[in-house]
């Protein structure tokens, strides 16, 4: 699963990638939480008629129309890529609120005494980004899935959920899951909902190409979600160094 990630360049690049209408500023997050607000792309019809892609602030943990009762809900941070078009609580956004979630980077942990003998019971944290991206970011677009729930009071929340599907060749070493990273050229068909129905979208769900990312260990402190800063995306080898 994808627990945690980062969004770091400038809010100008990334609407330059995602091509939405609206002018957002905001910072750099280096360590995204789940139940954290979040910014997503989806396509609207505006009131000319015209689809357009829009920004969106949603909470990161999809509730489905169906809940009752959302204490007792688990959180539902990812689906998977493989059934998601055929799960119920996955079903509906699957084949009308498809979106892409903004990033620059994720993080995964290894868990020790499954790879190289370790004593079990730690997890390594490593972070995952674009390959020819830059150290203060490159964004990439995430999968993902979006609900509007309305609760028994009324009141309503967007929320969401990313896809991820099986790791390819590199990443595997780390974890079994990553991220189904779209490309650009995949935006439209992933996003337009009433042209591209469900099966034909999760074709464009796969691992990324093995040398699509780099990865690297870092250091523990990106396991609390309060701590937030470039600093917790420093290599462990050079932080252990001392810079």
């Amino acid at each position: 699963m994808c627990g945690r990630y980062a969004i770091t360049s400038p809010p100008e690049a990334i609407r330059a990638l995602f091509g939405y209408a609206e002018q957002p500023n905001f910072p750099p997050r280096y360590n995204v939480a789940p139940t954290q607000p979040v910014p997503v792309v989806r396509l609207a019809r505006d009131p000319d008629g015209a689809k357009r892609r829009h920004f969106l602030l949603v909470r990161w943990g999809l509730l489905p129309a169906f809940v009752k009762d959302v204490s007792t809900f688990p959180l539902l941070i990812n689906a998977r890529a493989e059934t998601a078009a055929e799960k119920p609580s996955f079903r509906a956004a699957m084949k009308r609120r498809r979106c892409l979630f903004i990033a620059d980077a994720y993080y995964e942990w290894l868990r020790e005494g499954k790879a190289g003998g370790r004593k079990p019971g730690r997890a390594r944290p490593f972070l995952f980004r674009r390959a020819d991206g830059r150290p203060d970011g490159r964004p990439m677009a995430f999968a993902g899935l979006y609900e509007t729930y309305s609760s028994p009071d009324g009141s309503e929340i967007d929320t969401a959920c990313l896809l991820t599907t099986d790791a390819n060749g590199a990443t595997a070493a780390i974890h079994d899951r990553m991220p189904a990273i779209l490309d650009p050229r995949d935006f439209d068909a992933w996003l337009d909902c009433d042209e591209v129905d469900a099966r034909s979208a999760s074709r464009l769900l796969r691992p990324a190409p093995d040398d699509a990312l780099e990865f690297f260990e870092i250091g523990t402190a990106v396991n609390k979600a309060a701590a937030d800063g470039a600093w917790l995306q420093e290599p462990l080898a050079r932080a252990n160094a001392g810079g």
